[in-house]
């Protein structure tokens, strides 16, 4: 009988071994990708996130970790538009993995299928932290997580055939509920539209289109240029003859000059998870936009 059982152990590792060892190893730069990924891929995926709603991923060190994840993957998945422009491009060249480099299927920037916005007119790096492509946050305007979700669905299925009926069953269920989901924030969202805003960072310009808010000023002088009291000064002023109804800013950065502004000026400031992970209401694409219309419609009450 042991001999029996043991042979029908053997039988189900042979059975099923291969599917866990065919499992797609993905490299995901941003928090918002990885958790896309997990929603179109579930189980089939071995997903690795490379930074959290925490860090800025303009400024990320290449660290070993980073080598040993970026060498075993079949899929990488990042914003692009030069937003990991000072780390990713090292770990590509430092670890050759061929199956990931720009223009192989394992490679796949989302701002690639995005309408990107905020192009600059002129190229000069003593402008700040420009962005020759364009703005590339796109993660804050969820219509543009629809249409990466669409292509990075049917890249799933071309890198792991065997999985294709997965992957589509997976989308159509995440692409209904994100339809649903849109059409709820967009209600919720109605009673923001048109109040003018101040945000730390240029972050923002694909939500303020969404929602149909008004950026009226920055706390950075210059996109990545730390607000110097000069700045804030001018900006306060400036509120004088443009009031705004509150100052926004990410979970990442340094709440210290948006809380100057807001007692000075007597409006709130807000601080929003940016990406899946920035608060600790924000733990998935759907609670990520939960949490942030819900902290933007608590500051006007």
């Amino acid at each position: 009988m042991n001999n029996v059982i043991k042979r029908l152990v053997l039988m189900l590792i042979i059975v099923y071994a291969p599917s866990a060892m065919a499992k797609l190893n993905v490299f995901a730069c941003e928090p918002e990708w990885g958790a896309l990924a997990q929603e179109l891929g579930g189980n089939a995926l071995n997903i690795y996130t490379a930074t959290t709603g925490k860090q800025d991923s303009h400024h990320i060190q290449a660290r070993p970790s980073l080598f040993a994840k970026v060498r075993r993957a079949d899929l990488l998945i990042c914003t692009g538009a030069e937003l990991e422009i000072g780390w990713l491009p090292l770990l590509l060249r430092k670890t050759g993995n061929g199956r990931i480099q720009p223009g192989q299927p394992g490679y796949f920037m989302a701002t690639d299928y995005v309408r990107l916005r905020d192009k600059p007119r002129i190229l000069d790096r003593s402008g700040g932290d420009i962005h020759a492509a364009g703005n590339p946050h796109i993660q804050t305007d969820p219509h543009n997580i629809a249409r990466v979700a669409k292509v990075l669905a049917q890249r799933l299925a071309e890198l792991d055939a065997s999985n294709t009926a997965h992957y589509q069953k997976r989308y159509r269920d995440f692409s209904n509920r994100w339809k649903i989901a849109i059409q709820r924030w967009e209600k919720q969202a109605k009673v923001l539209k048109g109040l003018s805003i101040v945000v730390h960072h240029k972050s923002w310009i694909y939500l303020e289109r969404w929602l149909g808010l008004k950026e009226i000023a920055t706390l950075e002088p210059k996109p990545g240029i730390p607000p110097s009291s000069r700045h804030l000064a001018g900006v306060l002023n400036q509120l004088k003859h443009r009031p705004a109804k509150m100052v926004i800013y990410a979970a990442y950065q340094d709440s210290r000059p948006a809380d100057w502004l807001s007692q000075k000026a007597g409006i709130p400031a807000v601080v929003l998870p940016f990406t899946v992970g920035g608060t600790t209401e924000a733990r998935d694409l759907f609670t990520l936009f939960d949490d942030t219309l819900k902290r933007l419609r608590d500051a006007i009450k």
